[in-house]
């Protein structure tokens, strides 16, 4: 399923069947920045690597700065009685604050663009999205459920998302190959791939598009989801907004299965 040009897996769409091909043409005016690529390869991945860890770092200042509890984030007519969590703890971790850019194809879960140039996204549907996430996963076998982050931020989150759900981690440089090259050591089939950044985890993209495995994504303002089959909308820079992210579809995923959830937030959250 994965490949799909717009995102496959909507909410109101969807019937869950990995079967399913979207066939619909990539938006070519999507609002994303070029950025010019080194010709080396190892300046690529040094240069990705100093951008992610330079957003990281902003991204932590911002949750840390930024106004907590006074935040517009969602429509006056969605009620806060039906979030997961009460919205001041969205709002606690970050989780609205996107970056000061936006594609066309985030536009959609972007609420409104703060004065500083912040886009704010909107945490009704970013909760929402992690039910429907959490009842996809539950799907499938758990060792079935592969979960990769490079980026820092993310990695100890997804590992422990990983432990809560009995799914397959893999942090850090994702190794060419591990889904693409059954020679190699490290080769897994998984059914289902979920990535904390587009951007950052580009490797497992587009292996898990090259053999048909789709994507469950966590995406801010400035990514582009033309690979990704089901959007969830969040800070995905943050410390404190991916814990949060990982802990609400660990625990979702888990009640799905009939579980019970027996991890906190603490569990999630990495020390700096």
């Amino acid at each position: 399923m994965s490949g799909n040009e717009k995102e496959g897996l909507d909410a109101e769409e969807s019937e869950f069947d990995p079967s399913e091909e979207d066939e619909a043409e990539p938006d070519a005016d999507a609002e994303t920045e070029e950025v010019e690529q080194p010709a080396d390869a190892d300046e690529a991945e040094a240069a990705t690597a100093d951008k992610e860890a330079a957003d990281e770092v902003a991204a932590e200042a911002e949750e840390e700065d930024a106004p907590q509890l006074d935040e517009d984030v969602m429509p006056d007519e969605q009620s806060e009685a039906d979030l997961l969590i009460p919205v001041e703890d969205y709002l606690g971790a970050g989780v609205h604050i996107g970056t000061q850019q936006k594609t066309q194809d985030m536009e959609r879960f972007i609420h409104r663009v703060r004065t500083d140039g912040l886009y704010v996204l909107d945490v009704s549907m970013t909760d929402s999205r992690i039910r429907t996430a959490a009842d996809f996963l539950a799907n499938y076998e758990p060792e079935q459920i592969l979960v990769a982050s490079s980026r820092q931020y993310g990695r100890f989150p997804a590992e422990k998302f990983a432990d809560a759900v009995g799914a397959r981690a893999r942090t850090g440089r994702f190794i060419p190959g591990t889904l693409t090259n059954p020679d190699y050591d490290g080769y897994i089939e998984p059914d289902v791939v979920v990535v904390t950044d587009p951007i950052g985890d580009a490797q497992a993209v587009k292996e898990a598009i090259t053999v048909g495995i789709p994507v469950i994504a966590m995406c801010d303002s400035n990514n582009t989801t033309s690979n990704v089959d089901l959007v969830v909308p969040t800070n995905n820079k943050g410390r404190k907004a991916l814990s949060v992210v990982y802990w609400l579809l660990a625990n979702e995923t888990l009640d799905r299965r009939g579980a019970e959830p027996s991890y906190g937030l603490d569990d999630f959250e990495s020390e700096l």
